[in-house]
């Protein structure tokens, strides 16, 4: 589908010294005014929204600068997700600078689940903690902070994720922990206009109040010291999966600039280790490089790796635990092949492809892969899927959906099948007995209400653009346009007709090549697929016999990029879809 938003995009480009079709691609992002666009692309200089917005922001700095000044025992206990890690380090790190006495403890993914929990009260308490401030979770952990209440300790919850509520007569009613302060954007008619923003972003503007706050805090916390937070921050709304617009975006933006020169021993050690340290940042590494290596300790071992990596003062020490961490993750990245696999085979031999919600039952799995496996499949069928397998009281489950599907909502009207329940649009996990989950398949199916066109991919396509018209100078300002990501999608381009002159494939599986192809003109252009030739020879053959491809046409949807080697530098353009243009070859 092609956006088809109005605008005058050659008199705006003018204006703003830029390409048309850079003004065409803000327009499709929302952008209806110069002043939009213009502020767009002036990402590193936007005004993050106030702090203090955030409910309780007042309270809690009191509270937490009052324990500093009394030299009271603090404990930040996070998550162990990259959210949670960062967030806990940002505020491990700027209560520390402001002289507090600090400590933190991560959840276990296995034996504690997700977030805060009594046990962690329990030894908080035993280890004469007086005051507990949760990072990237507690809004929902009323039963744990009830316990730390009961004894005596002081409770600051800062998150990011949904307020719990039941429903009664069609109302909803919120419930709320019993915390001395809560800071959530999510807490309705909070009045804090980006709801949208990650557990690091909170924990950010967090310590930026209090080092205003705080005696001597702006010289206690150094610029420096918040350029590293603020990397943190972006790493973890990056990681989290936030809208990049707004806030967001200005975070994100300034987060990459100044991790090519990173103040974070331990992000530099990891770049080092994963063989990109001499590439520019973008959060295309940050999501799917940097970030996993963080996540794979908390899915298959503890996430204190994670946290002490962040928080290496030595580079030497720092390179050892990011080499555990990156080899962690490539022991993650061989389950989650044989999970996705596995998850395949149940869904051919249970018959539930055409379910509109997949249920998809793994007893083997690690639990930790899950969400992992839930998203490839997800992206396969394009419908919503919850992937469960055995843990130790009962089942877990994690989800993951697609935009016509509110799973969060969905699901809570089940709950009382749960034991733990947690998540939010796009994503949730649960816990259930198993003898549940029969009872709840049948009534999430009932339920769903998803059509056929709801659960049809669409791929809305930017710019329909020829390949002639696409220069370096183009090419090199789309990067005005980043950071890409959710709410800010890299831009989708697309052209047809375009003849096959030859394939040259590429890597260890056989699923990238090369294509040289010619428009309708004869004029030559190199195309790269990372993946999916596979399917595009088998789908040649069936149409045009053995030698299928060459002098075929194809119609595809790209993005330009210009590849440098040996110090050459040419035009190349990534295929990121594709198809036949007709049936019978040569017309």
């Amino acid at each position: 589908m092609v956006a088809a938003k109005k605008a005058d995009f050659a008199g705006i480009g003018s204006e703003l010294g830029v390409d048309p079709v850079i003004v065409r691609i803000m327009r499709n992002r929302g952008m209806t005014t110069i002043d939009e666009m213009r502020a767009f692309l002036n990402k590193y200089d936007c005004a993050l929204t106030d702090p203090y917005l955030l409910p309780d922001m007042d309270k809690a700095v009191d509270i937490i600068r009052k324990k500093i000044a009394d030299g009271m025992s603090i404990r930040v206990i996070g998550d162990y997700d990259v959210d949670g890690v960062t967030s806990t380090v940002i505020l491990y790190k700027g209560i520390k600078a402001l002289g507090g006495q600090v400590s933190y403890a991560i959840p276990n993914r296995i034996t504690d689940g997700y977030g805060i929990n009594e046990s962690m009260i329990e030894n908080a308490y035993e280890n004469g903690v007086d005051t507990v401030i949760t990072c990237d979770n507690g809004i929902a952990a009323s039963s744990a902070i009830e316990k730390a209440k009961g004894y005596g300790m002081t409770v600051v919850v800062t998150d990011h994720h949904e307020v719990p509520y039941t429903e009664k007569e069609g109302k909803r009613i919120y419930v709320y922990p019993p915390a001395d302060a809560l800071m959530d954007p999510k807490i309705p008619d909070c009045g804090y206009p980006g709801p949208g923003i990650c557990g690091a972003m909170v924990a950010y503007k967090f310590i930026s109040v209090m080092r205003k706050a705080c005696p001597d805090g702006e010289e206690l916390i150094s610029h420096g010291l918040m350029r590293e937070l603020e990397e943190l921050a972006g790493l973890g709304t990056v990681c989290d999966v936030m809208e990049l617009v707004g806030e967001n975006r200005t975070v994100v933006s300034n987060a990459i600039k100044h991790m090519n020169d990173s103040a974070n021993i331990g992000i530099r050690a990891l770049r080092k280790v994963c063989g990109i340290e001499d590439k520019p940042v973008n959060a295309h590494e940050l999501g799917f490089i940097t970030g996993p290596c963080i996540n794979a300790t908390g899915r298959l071992d503890s996430a204190d790796m994670s946290v002490e990596l962040l928080l290496s003062e030595d580079i030497k020490e720092a390179v050892i635990k990011a080499t555990e961490l990156k080899n962690l993750n490539d022991l993650r990245k061989g389950y989650t092949e044989t999970g996705e696999k596995n998850a395949l085979d149940y869904i051919r031999d249970n018959g539930i492809d055409k379910d509109r919600v997949m249920i998809v039952y793994l007893p083997d799995l690690h639990e930790s892969l899950a969400g992992i496996v839930a998203g490839r499949i997800k992206e396969r069928f394009y419908r919503p899927v919850i992937v469960f397998t055995d843990s130790e009281d009962g089942i877990k489950g994690s989800g993951r959906s697609i935009e016509a599907y509110n799973m969060y909502e969905e699901l809570n009207k089940c709950r009382e099948l749960y034991s733990k329940f947690g998540g939010h649009a796009m994503a949730a996990g649960l816990s259930l007995p198993s003898e549940n989950l029969k009872i709840f398949k049948e009534r999430l199916l009932n339920s769903c209400s998803l059509s056929d066109d709801d659960m049809t991919k669409k791929i809305m396509i930017d710019v329909p653009m020829p390949l002639y018209y696409v220069t370096e100078e183009l090419t090199a300002s789309l990067h005005l346009l980043e950071p890409f990501g959710t709410g800010n999608p890299k831009p989708v381009f697309a052209t047809g007709g375009l003849r096959i002159l030859s394939v040259r494939t590429m890597g260890k599986t056989g699923d990238m090549c090369r294509l040289n192809v010619a428009d309708e003109s004869g004029k030559r252009y190199e195309l790269v697929m990372f993946n999916g030739y596979k399917k595009l020879k088998t789908e040649a053959e069936e149409l045009y016999g053995d030698d299928g491809l060459t002098d075929s046409l194809i119609d595809i949807i790209y993005y330009p990029d210009i590849n440098e080697y040996n110090g050459r530098r040419n035009l190349q353009f990534i295929v990121n879809e594709c198809r036949f243009t007709r049936q019978d070859k040569g017309e």
